[in-house]
């Protein structure tokens, strides 16, 4: 295997939430896919902001790996994040078929991603 990318991201949680505030669920659809969008509408108050943010920062950090940052190329419904049996991050997108390992971490305020992509 070989690196072809890394990426990292920090989000100010405050900022989702004045979005999330302001947009309602039209933001959080427009960064999940449907399956994270399930996840999501479990979850209520601080943890729902916590997740959405730990997706949208992740997206950030997949795109950043990838090369091409969120746009035309690779938007957030071409990436999702989500949890194995025991809750570790899994991501998965249909823009890139070697294995991603992603990282996503919460402190009361902040949210930290990083995704590394390999291939081979």
């Amino acid at each position: 295997m070989s690196v072809r990318g890394i990426g990292i991201d920090i989000l100010d949680l405050d900022r989702v939430k004045r979005l999330q505030e302001k947009l309602g669920d039209r933001f959080a659809k427009r960064v999940l896919t449907p399956n994270e969008f399930e996840k999501y509408k479990e979850y209520k108050g601080q943890r729902q902001i916590e997740y959405l943010g730990g997706r949208f920062s992740s997206k950030e950090s997949f795109s950043k790996a990838y090369g091409t940052g969120l746009g035309k190329e690779v938007g957030f419904q071409d990436i999702e994040v989500l949890q194995d049996e025991i809750g570790h991050p899994i991501m998965t997108s249909s823009k890139f078929s070697g294995k991603i390992l992603v990282s996503i971490s919460h402190e009361r305020k902040y949210v930290v991603t990083q995704v590394l992509l390999e291939e081979g």
